[in-house]
């Protein structure tokens, strides 16, 4: 197994939703440390790893969220049931009888979510999908008490409870994060691979807390830094599935990464339309090394990417993407091929960003 997939398959098993991802950020700390010149933290959990270039005042961010969406513990009923409230964007169709881990402080407690059995089900209630405030957490207890002597509390977070795998002996990985724990795989091995490279930028790796609730982390990071370009790393919704028009969905699974040139949620300010200059730069690297890539422009999905460019005096921004089917569900898709030459992509454009655009 290739070190890339190593930390894949680590990262995504490790539980870190919004707000709680102290675990993901110990995990690459270790893993990066003894590969950077610097490693620090901020108020707001987000870590920060660096690699010196040759010019001090050259700067370039990359960006990955750690967090996953789940869920958050907000009341036990009399009969020890644990109800919850969602924690990032979810599907509810996705949620309905599924193993969910609460993250207490005396360890994991398992339970499932439970609903109608199909007998007692009404054909009107068959043809939709169950809210996610009808939705409840069975954990095997009878009471109020034994619920909490088990540990569980509110403000405890839930994550889907799954194991991932690479499906078949293929290179296509399924997991519970990899939204965006492949992003953040990435992120490691780019620097991993700088490590004894000779570079003019100084390159700010950043895993950043909150992404899945409002972007919080990234922009905070970049206040800080003050960048001159920046990347986001994450995933994009790629097609190639039934049901799903090419034109809705063009980006192509294994096709290389997506570069990223609009983004944007209707009837909000969030998006991020990329400058021309960084995005022909991004095509031209991956041109000039032989990279397969495709671009993309997509509606009602946004990146750290965009409060990234608006903090502070602004920053010239854009996102590599990681083509994925099924995100924001508990079982994710990446290739890692995809992942690969994303990690090619990000070097070689490192290796090329010897001046401000």
């Amino acid at each position: 197994m290739s070190n890339l997939e190593q930390m894949l398959v680590e990262l995504d098993a490790i539980h870190g939703v919004s707000g709680d991802e102290e675990r993901v950020a110990a995990y690459l700390k270790e893993q990066l440390t003894a590969h950077v010149d610097e490693t620090y933290a901020d108020s707001l959990g987000n870590h920060f790893f660096v690699k010196k270039g040759s010019d001090p005042e050259l700067k370039l961010m990359l960006c990955a969220h750690m967090d996953e969406i789940g869920f958050i513990v907000n009341y036990i009923d009399e009969r020890g049931f644990v109800s919850f409230l969602p924690v990032g964007d979810h599907d509810s169709r996705m949620v309905i009888n599924q193993v969910l881990s609460i993250q207490t402080e005396q360890g994991v407690v398992h339970g499932i979510t439970g609903g109608k059995p199909a007998h007692i089900v009404t054909e009107a209630e068959a043809r939709q999908s169950i809210p996610l405030e009808d939705l409840f957490l069975d954990v095997g207890s009878r009471s109020r008490e034994e619920t909490l002597a088990l540990g569980v509390r509110a403000g405890d977070y839930i994550t889907f409870s799954r194991t991932g795998q690479f499906l078949n002996g293929s290179k296509v990985y399924s997991g519970k994060s990899v939204d965006n724990r492949s992003g953040c795989a990435v992120l490691a091995e780019v620097m991993k691979r700088l490590a004894d490279r000779e570079i003019v930028p100084t390159v700010y790796a950043v895993a950043a807390v909150q992404e899945e609730v409002g972007l919080r982390g990234a922009g905070v990071a970049a206040f800080s830094i003050q960048p001159d370009v920046a990347l986001a790393i994450d995933v994009g919704l790629a097609g190639g599935t039934p049901h799903i028009e090419e034109k809705t969905l063009p980006m192509v699974f294994g096709g290389g990464p997506g570069i990223l040139l609009f983004d944007w949620v209707p009837g909000t300010s969030a998006g991020n339309n990329v400058p021309k200059r960084l995005t022909r730069r991004l095509a031209q690297v991956a041109e000039n090394s032989g990279i397969p890539y495709q671009q993309g422009a997509i509606l009602n999905g946004v990146t750290d990417a965009y409060s990234i460019s608006i903090a502070g005096k602004g920053t010239l921004t854009g996102c590599v993407c990681i083509p994925s089917r099924y995100i924001h569900s508990a079982t994710g898709y990446v290739h890692l091929d995809d992942m690969e030459y994303t990690v090619q992509l990000i070097i070689a454009f490192i290796e090329a960003f010897q001046e401000k655009l």
